[in-house]
């Protein structure tokens, strides 16, 4: 059996914690049938189970069986759903809804020192599908929202059926305003089907533009919000409290 970890990290692809788990050390599990790839350092682990509810829901079902963690930390990019948000700003939700059935679950934020910051007041929706400007606009004015993702709500979920605490880490990578036709269509078994997306932007020179600014803020995002997870879930600073992990 791996050692225990006290967080575990769910986000949907590696490349949103790249800098943060490039030097961890990397293994393979099962769970019900499924492989899934664990970056462990000496207190967390991460995996990245796919885009989507359902990737994230067996991503951690999967941690939970494997590192018996105490928290379970949604982190990853979203989409701002207001203007006052912009690319880069990183956002620790206070209540996470779920667009499926309107539910709404609160984070454990409250508990950190966070919890007296504009950062921890945020609203975060999880959406079904990657959210154009309309429905961004959408989300805030139904649910308050302040940004969307497709994961928080399904790992919420899971933290509540094991009586673990919960936070959401969410930096923008895109604004309100930002639109690429079509995206959603490109999302296939939980990973972003790269090779059909630059076979449909090559012949839309009118995209391009808006191709390299998504990369571009993507990977900022990822290495801001990796910051946030260096300096606070690692250090346990974010929901202070939690037992050191034992020995297996």
């Amino acid at each position: 059996m791996p050692e225990r970890r006290n967080i575990a990290i769910i986000a949907a692809l590696e490349r949103e914690l790249r800098p943060l788990i490039k030097t961890w050390s990397k293994s393979n599990f099962t769970h019900q049938g499924r492989e899934f790839t664990a970056y462990e350092s000496n207190y967390a682990v991460a995996i990245c189970g796919g885009i989507g509810a359902e990737h994230a829901r067996r991503a951690a079902e999967a941690a939970v069986a494997q590192y018996s963690p105490e928290i379970l930390v949604s982190a990853g990019v979203a989409g701002a759903t207001v203007p006052e948000l912009h690319v880069g700003e990183t956002v620790f939700p206070s209540l996470v809804v779920d667009t499926l059935d309107g539910s709404r679950h609160k984070t454990d934020i409250n508990s950190a020192v966070l919890a007296g910051t504009p950062l921890a007041r945020a609203v975060l929706a999880s959406s079904e599908s990657i959210a154009s400007p309309t429905l961004k606009r959408q989300l805030a004015k139904s649910y308050g929202a302040h940004a969307v993702d497709m994961e928080a709500a399904a790992v919420t979920r899971a933290a509540q059926k094991h009586n673990l605490r919960f936070v959401a880490i969410k930096t923008i990578s895109d604004d309100v305003d930002f639109n690429i036709p079509e995206l959603s269509r490109f999302v296939r078994r939980g990973e972003f089907a790269t090779g059909a997306f630059v076979l449909y932007v090559i012949p839309r020179p009118w995209l391009w533009l808006k191709v390299i600014e998504l990369g571009r803020d993507t990977k900022a995002a990822s290495r801001n919000l990796c910051a946030w997870l260096r300096e606070s879930a690692l250090t346990n600073t974010i929901v202070p409290g939690a037992r050191s992990p034992s020995k297996s």
